[in-house]
């Protein structure tokens, strides 16, 4: 997976993606993040990259001939084919929101490309004439695109072969599964008087699988109970939420016949 990452600030990408996970990831091939600094490509002296809005009003917006030829330039060695399935993603707080379903629809592509905005806002010709996805990671408004592409990076890289180490550690997470993720323990057993459920130190696989269906729908049910109005539940993911005081009269759920994990 190839990320290029468009930015008036380069340097904002130097620590971050070059540690931890996505750090190992880069050195071992497994994904790459090109960055190509937009002021380059301005066309004057002093690289000026923004300008006053037309029609008056605060702030400055950053101009389309640089961002243009920036992206024109960065995905010129890839094929016509590669270029058409390569997303250009400008990150904005007026995009549709980041989640997981967007996430994977990302990872299917060879490459992203990540513009960053800056200033008041992007000139109108970015958005309709050159990205293919406008995106925003929250109802919030950062000083820049950069933490946003971070984030893009950070979730889509997950979902490349092997740089997670195994593909059921991505299948399990919260929100990819479908629920919240059951509670997780490690040693010691006891600490400060809280100890781990005896359950599992039991041994017993199928009992430590159930009760972790079960702490997942019910911390689910507890904190997201909008992911149930989507997940695949069984019949006895059913009646337990019905013990728990869920009433799946409210929602049509989808039903699955896998009773495997309940």
């Amino acid at each position: 997976m190839n990320f290029h990452v468009l930015t008036l600030f380069p340097e904002a990408f130097e620590g971050p993606v070059r540690h931890s996970m996505l750090g190992r990831a880069i050195q071992r091939g497994l994904i790459s993040v090109k960055i190509t600094d937009i002021r380059s490509y301005t066309h004057d002296a002093h690289g000026t990259a923004d300008d006053y809005q037309f029609g008056g009003g605060p702030g400055m917006v950053l101009k389309p001939e640089p961002v243009f030829d920036a992206v024109e330039d960065t995905l010129a060695p890839y094929s016509p084919e590669a270029r058409a399935a390569m997303p250009i993603v400008l990150l904005s707080p007026q995009g549709r929101k980041l989640d997981q379903q967007l996430v994977l629809e990302l990872a299917d592509a060879p490459g992203i490309a990540l513009i960053c905005g800056h200033y008041a806002g992007v000139d109108e010709r970015v958005r309709t004439c050159l990205a293919t996805h406008d995106i925003s990671i929250g109802d919030y408004v950062l000083t820049g695109g950069e933490l946003a592409a971070m984030v893009v990076i950070d979730a889509v890289s997950r979902f490349v072969p092997d740089v997670v180490g195994s593909a059921d550690n991505v299948q399990e997470d919260s929100i990819t599964s479908g629920f919240l993720q059951h509670p997780l323990y490690t040693r010691p057993a006891e600490f400060r008087g809280m100890a781990v459920p005896e359950i599992l130190r039991s041994g017993h696989h199928g009992e430590i699988d159930r009760w972790r269906r079960r702490e997942s729908l019910r911390r689910t049910l507890k904190l997201r109970p909008d992911l149930l109005e989507t997940a695949e539940l069984s019949t006895a993911d059913r009646q337990y939420l019905a013990e728990l005081g869920y009433d799946p009269s409210i929602i049509d759920l989808p039903t699955t016949d896998c009773e495997s994990a309940g």
